[in-house]
């Protein structure tokens, strides 16, 4: 087996686990930016599976109550772990003070206000409607 990366569009893939995963693509879409590539309902309102692109990225999701599988229990909530977070996700965007508005007005929480960074880019950093942390930000590392 080959440790080489598959030409793709991307090769690093989030995934996210939610409570009510329907209204966090809504969410996600309307806040953030996201756009629905693949949406897999369950049962009782809930997602199996959805992926939402950004540009060449994507995360994917589903509810925390739609699969009981060993992949899902390797997941926790981050209310259920004091808000901690053992990774965040990292956005490049054109404008991170047009996306920072829009958070805002979502009053989604702040946690980091935005600011332009010693290492170039601008940038500020949030908390999602389920507590996950994303990071928005001008800096582009490929460049």
């Amino acid at each position: 087996m080959s440790a080489t990366p598959k030409q793709t569009r991307a090769n690093v893939i989030p995934c996210l686990r939610y409570r009510d995963a329907p209204a966090a693509i809504d969410w996600l879409c309307h806040h953030f930016g996201f756009q629905k590539q693949l949406v897999v309902p369950g049962d009782n309102n809930t997602i199996l599976h959805a992926q939402l692109s950004f540009g060449n990225g994507m995360v994917m999701l589903g509810s925390t109550s739609a699969i009981d599988s060993e992949y899902s229990k390797l997941m926790k909530q981050p209310d259920e772990i004091g808000g901690a977070q053992t990774q965040t996700i990292c956005v490049v965007v054109e404008d991170a003070d047009a996306v920072y508005d829009r958070v805002l007005s979502a009053r989604a929480p702040i946690v980091m206000d935005i600011k332009d960074e010693d290492y170039g880019g601008r940038s500020f950093t949030c908390r999602d409607l389920e507590g996950h942390v994303w990071t928005f930000g001008t800096y582009d590392p490929f460049e």
